[in-house]
């Protein structure tokens, strides 16, 4: 189940130093569901069509020196249309002074007044890459997330099966976990995830058998990272004698996860194979394919070539 996410208003204004010149009753309770802000341009021209009264509204330097030539009869029948939509929060940019019929409508309209002395493309640019992350699409998966030459791979498969213990060995040769047993991935954009650990259980290893361990206080905060793209789903399976395994590589199998595909590894384990050196390779060939070269494709052709040069001196 995708959860759906919102930002407090406070927040924003916490995060960004905004100035509040008039908070509407509800302040404290007014939260931001949608990742884009808008310019009220034409609306200020008295257009409304298609307007999305859902978004932070945003007045920068041309929309106030508009109003600012109007009659302040006219600016009060402008700004009671305009607030009359309910929207979240206006935020004026550049540090410019509200005019007092815009203040006037607010009250009457109980709408929060923002400001900021940042130019508007600037705030406009910056909010937008803050709600984008804060209110991307995300799931919790069960699973490790770890980091291995820079490249984050999700372990999956069955409790008990030793994807806690392959981390464990995989922090004792240098490399980083992010999170255990569950994972908050997120859509940062329509071709990637960024996988974290809740903020409850960050930092923690369970191990069978030992209990819960602080991988930053146990092995330094080297060995933690907060969050990490996902590049490389490796599914851990208990060896099956039944099952056809690839032992090439030529199948590029992959995995959904949000509506983003992800490449993904079907890996069988027995007593003596050394996990953690496959999920080093694993990181290493799949750093490999990004880059254009595939060792598996190099090798069938080279196999290819031995056959059709060797095929008329049999």
């Amino acid at each position: 189940m995708i959860d759906t996410y919102s930002v407090p208003l406070t927040t924003l204004v916490k995060e960004f130093h905004l100035e509040v010149a008039y908070a509407a009753t509800d302040f404290a309770s007014i939260r931001i569901t949608v990742e884009d802000v808008a310019r009220p341009g034409l609306q200020l021209a008295g257009y409304f069509d298609h307007y999305e009264p859902m978004r932070l509204q945003v007045m920068g330097n041309v929309e106030m020196s508009y109003v600012s030539k109007l009659a302040p009869a006219d600016r009060s029948a402008i700004f009671d249309r305009l607030f009359a939509y309910k929207f979240p929060a206006l935020l004026i940019a550049r540090d410019i002074p509200p005019h007092k019929e815009m203040l006037e409508m607010a009250k009457k309209h109980n709408i929060t007044i923002l400001r900021t002395k940042e130019a508007t493309s600037a705030i406009v640019s910056t909010i937008i890459t803050y709600l984008k992350d804060a209110l991307a699409p995300r799931i919790t998966r069960h699973g490790v997330l770890v980091e291995v030459y820079g490249e984050g791979i999700l372990l999956v498969g069955d409790s008990g099966i030793g994807k806690s213990e392959s981390a464990v060995e995989l922090l004792k040769r240098g490399h980083r976990l992010i999170a255990d047993d569950a994972v908050e991935i997120r859509r940062v954009s329509t071709s990637s995830l960024v996988g974290t650990a809740p903020e409850l259980i960050r930092n923690y290893i369970e191990l069978r058998g030992i209990g819960i361990i602080n991988v930053a206080k146990l092995y330094g905060m080297g060995a933690v990272k907060l969050e990490n793209e996902i590049n490389l789903v490796v599914n851990i399976v208990p060896w099956n004698t039944q099952e056809a395994y690839d032992r090439l590589g030529l199948e590029d199998q992959c995995t959904e996860i949000l509506g983003v595909k992800v490449p993904m590894y079907t890996i069988p384990i027995t007593p003596g194979r050394n996990l953690a050196v496959i999920l080093e390779v694993a990181a290493m060939n799949n750093r490999q394919k990004k880059m254009g070269y595939n060792a598996a494709m190099e090798f069938t052709e080279q196999i290819n070539r031995h056959f059709d040069e060797n095929l008329g001196k049999i």
